[in-house]
């Protein structure tokens, strides 16, 4: 069975066999090539493991999360509802993640055949549209981060906006997508299902802001996610104490307290906020730099931003931008520091200010798409200390 440019065969075939319960746990790498490298994983102390997959680790080293046959299960069965229908999927993501490795297994659940794109030169506007003109059955999917479907829909040829358009939906995940963006994608008539979870919750689980059948959603007291139900990772490999703070049983339900802030609307509907750890205490002020992310991407000229807060001498923490200019001259980026210096911009005043700002080409990214926290982290740190 032919399944892409690229090799899946035996990324399918040891998948195939850890969700029969005839193999071990399956670990998926990205080769050279682009191919998957199949790992076989000796899970002690979890029954029914069958994948491991590695949490992004954009703030710090990732965990190795397993993932058992009825919760990989579970979320197949709650997706194919959500999308009313199995189908055909286009695999356009890192194997090695868990958006990834869900296209292979809900393939395999649904007994339809995925079709890989290959990666080998990157995601480009030009092989996603090769790729996804190979499917065949009447029913698509594929699953995207906010980085790729805005490349797609970035002066998109007329071949490119017709296949995306022919996909019954485009879930999108990994980060958050700008409302600019999820206009952008209406407009031109692309079926976008934003999504919401994470490798222990066997990816996303919350569909448009509401939870996928059989998952729960609660709001601890400080309004910090806690997502539950059949869907619940087991736990953390070799990561005991880690699997019981993140994990917890109550009422016969399994629980998994993410590190995000949400807020839930009066029919039940999640906003996420942003991260527990955003809140950034400047000049004892609490400031929130999802907040202040925000704003900044409001700004004329500006494509994208990130905010973090770095250790000051003078301010405890100090709130600093990594941000991504429409133009990346020397000048533009000259300028737009030169307003923060002055005092502001926009919404930005006071306390919300960031004291330092670096401007760059692009966003650093880790290989499945999400922002690189940690590497932007550093870099902003280094330029606030140096100032």
């Amino acid at each position: 069975m032919t399944t892409g440019a690229v090799n899946i065969e035996p990324a399918l075939a040891a998948l195939a066999a850890a969700l029969r319960g005839e193999g071990p746990a399956v670990e998926l790498s990205a080769g050279p090539d682009g191919s998957p490298v199949v790992g076989l994983v000796e899970t002690p102390g979890f029954e029914d493991a069958a994948v491991v997959v590695r949490t992004s680790g954009s703030t710090g080293v990732p965990k190795a999360t397993v993932l058992t046959v009825d919760a990989l299960a579970a979320s197949s069965m709650a997706t194919a509802m959500a999308l009313k229908g199995e189908g055909q999927w286009l695999l356009a993501l890192p194997v090695q993640f868990v958006a990834g490795v869900q296209v292979l297994v809900r393939s395999l659940f649904a007994g339809t055949r995925p079709w890989a794109m290959d990666l080998s030169g990157g995601f480009t506007p030009e092989a996603f549209t090769t790729a996804a003109l190979e499917l065949t059955e009447k029913i698509r999917f594929t699953s995207l981060v906010p980085t790729q479907l805005q490349r797609l829909l970035e002066g998109p040829s007329a071949e490119t906006l017709a296949v995306l358009r022919r996909f019954n939906a485009v879930l999108l995940g990994g980060a958050p997508a700008s409302a600019e963006l999820l206009a952008a994608a209406r407009e031109a008539g692309v079926r976008v299902v934003t999504t919401y979870g994470s490798a222990e919750t066997c990816g996303g689980c919350v569909y448009d802001g509401v939870p996928l059948d059989g998952v729960e959603l609660k709001l601890a007291a400080d309004g910090r996610i806690l997502l539950g139900g059949a869907t619940i990772a087991a736990g953390y490999l070799d990561e005991p104490e880690l699997t019981a703070s993140a994990f917890v049983e109550e009422n016969g339900i399994r629980w998994y307290r993410t590190n995000d802030l949400g807020a839930l609307s009066a029919d039940g509907a999640l906003t996420v906020l942003g991260r527990a750890d955003d809140v950034v205490i400047t000049g004892g002020v609490k400031v929130s730099a999802a907040h202040v992310q925000a704003e900044l991407e409001k700004l004329d000229g500006v494509r994208a931003a990130f905010v973090a807060g770095v250790p000051s001498a003078e301010w405890g923490q100090a709130l600093a931008a990594y941000v991504v200019l429409a133009d990346d001259s020397p000048e533009a980026a000259e300028a737009f520091t030169a307003r923060f210096t002055a005092g502001g911009a926009g919404a930005l005043a006071g306390a919300l200010v960031p004291k330092t700002v670096l401007t760059a080409a692009e966003l650093l990214m880790l290989p499945n798409g999400k922002p690189d926290r940690l590497g932007m982290t550093v870099r902003l740190d280094t330029r606030h200390q140096g100032k």
